[in-house]
């Protein structure tokens, strides 16, 4: 019996990175550090991810008329 070895591929950072850049954007925000992580433990305890609550919201400010 010959020995079948399942190949398992990755993906290099780089074309991760550059599927990403041409996909997604960015926006930055300074707000106060005790609001961050009010808002981390926040997410925690949900169990919600950050990006997801931020998507949402933004979805919801561009719905408004």
């Amino acid at each position: 019996m010959a020995d079948t070895e399942t190949r398992k591929t990755k993906t290099s950072s780089a074309v991760k990175n550059r599927y990403n850049a041409k996909v997604y954007g960015q926006i930055a925000i300074k707000i106060p550090k005790d609001t961050v992580a009010a808002f981390k433990e926040k997410c925690a305890e949900k169990g919600v991810s950050q990006a997801s609550v931020l998507t949402e919201a933004i979805k919801a400010f561009l719905a408004q008329e």
